[in-house]
């Protein structure tokens, strides 16, 4: 016997629709983030940089040990640990997503997530001591990569959709009087 969910209420069934599309944009950001790191490692490897909008925007090949800024250079194993907590977060996370736009930031987010542990973990000069692959300069301010974009992107939009009062467990239905899409 179904028991039926109270009105508002997700059920399970309603968080498995918007799992594999998580799955599978974090699976993109992961790609192209990893594709653009390897351009700029096999492009950028002569230590020059490469003007995209004057020294605004520019290419420029880093290797960052440690967060944001370079922050933290020194604890590159504690910056892999916490990657890891934030990937199990998020997977854990994605799976009680109702709704469409908190899927998407949360994607983004994992996808940035899991792509900066990759390059933690595998990258050199070791496991859990990897240096991340930075070559997005911002006019001098930060260095990146598309894994910070998404970051950055999935975080703000999250707090967008938290101070518009949408929650991530409010669901987008079919109205059954005309198959308008609503909110519950």
């Amino acid at each position: 016997m179904t028991s039926t969910p109270l009105p508002g209420h997700p059920t399970p069934e309603a968080s498995r629709r918007y799992l594999p599309w998580i799955v599978a944009v974090a699976a993109v950001v992961v790609i192209v983030d990893q594709l653009t790191k390897w351009w700029a490692e096999s492009t950028l490897s002569d230590g020059r940089a490469i003007p995209v909008i004057g020294e605004f925007l520019q290419w420029r090949l880093v290797y960052n040990p440690g967060a944001a800024f370079g922050i933290g250079g020194q604890f590159t194993w504690i910056l892999t640990v916490l990657a890891a907590a934030a990937v199990l977060g998020l997977c854990i996370f994605a799976t009680r997503v109702f709704n469409p736009f908190w899927a998407l930031g949360v994607a983004v987010l994992l996808g940035g997530a899991i792509s900066h542990l990759g390059d933690r973990v595998f990258r050199t000069p070791g496991f859990a001591r990897g240096h991340v692959v930075d070559f997005i300069d911002y006019n001098g301010f930060f260095v990146g990569n598309v894994a910070d974009i998404a970051l950055v992107g999935g975080a703000g939009l999250l707090i967008v959709l938290t101070l518009v009062g949408i929650d991530a467990r409010s669901r987008v239905d079919a109205d059954d009087r005309g198959g308008e899409p609503r909110a519950s």
